[in-house]
């Protein structure tokens, strides 16, 4: 017999961190994915949460059987290089050969999941389940996770605040903003960088299916939707939160993995909104 909502808010005190994990990473990804939508890089957000995922497994072999301790040893640590060394070694082959961009991503994403879990199994003592990781955990979000989301969303958020204006006049039009004077490769490096920190750290806290998910489907649902772009970013930030908070209920309430059922909320949130977008159309 399945939970009741009543039973989770009985026990929020244990699934607050986690729910509150799930609606700031959503809300996180969530917004961001609108410039991964409009890029066309929805593949990108896969790979590099396989190889951020590959670098907190990688973290903990080294603490366990190479004798690296201190901040070397962090999984977050781990996690953010091998993503930002995945979204340069990206950003090097597309400067020199466009056309090798979709490849580098496949080899990126087969690498970065067949090293994860083939190491993985060298590291259990430390990983008690590789679908953690992978797939997300009900209640694996620790205080010191959350607090960690919560810099890195606050500081992104202002930053992308900031420079929100480069950032979309690259993204939309990069040769115009190139005749304007932008310093388009620098904004569009740094746009990479954030993306790849994003998604770094909600697979640490998350687990790379919900990362994934966050940074796609909630802003391919809002743009189908929005009458604008700063509305589509409003409405992708509103929507990943919903589907990061609403998917830990329905995993309690079903007893579904949870980053599962947060990449299901996602779908079914996208499938409304073209069901919502024909309906207007005629």
């Amino acid at each position: 017999m399945f939970a009741s909502l009543a039973d989770f808010f009985a026990a929020w005190s244990l699934f607050r961190d986690p729910t509150l994990a799930g609606v700031l990473a959503g809300a996180l990804l969530g917004g961001l994915g609108v410039y991964v939508v409009l890029r066309r890089l929805v593949f990108l957000t896969a790979a590099v949460s396989q190889v951020a995922g590959f670098g907190v497994v990688a973290s903990h072999y080294a603490a366990l059987h190479l004798g690296v301790s201190g901040v070397l040893a962090s999984p977050w640590l781990g996690s953010g290089a091998a993503a930002l060394l995945a979204v340069g070694w990206l950003a090097w082959v597309s400067s020199r050969r466009a056309e090798d961009a979709d490849a580098t991503l496949g080899v990126l994403y087969l690498v970065g999941a067949a090293a994860t879990l083939a190491l993985a199994t060298r590291t259990t003592a430390e990983l008690h389940d590789v679908s953690t990781l992978l797939f997300g955990s009900a209640v694996a979000v620790l205080p010191a996770d959350l607090r960690a989301l919560i810099l890195v969303a606050v500081g992104l958020g202002v930053l992308h605040l900031v420079l929100r204006r480069g950032f979309v006049a690259v993204v939309v039009d990069a040769e115009d903003a190139r005749v304007r004077g932008l310093p388009t490769r620098a904004l569009d490096a740094l746009l990479l960088a954030t993306l790849a920190v994003a998604v770094a750290v909600v697979t640490r806290v998350l687990g790379a299916l919900p990362a994934f998910a966050f940074s796609v489907l909630p802003a391919m649902a809002a743009l189908r939707l929005a009458p604008s772009l700063s509305a589509a970013f409003v409405g992708a930030v509103a929507l990943g939160a919903f589907a990061g908070g609403g998917g830990y209920v329905l995993a309690f309430l079903f007893e579904l993995p949870v980053g599962a059922a947060q990449a299901l909320l996602a779908a079914l949130l996208l499938m409304g909104s073209a069901a919502v977008a024909a309906v207007v159309r005629r």
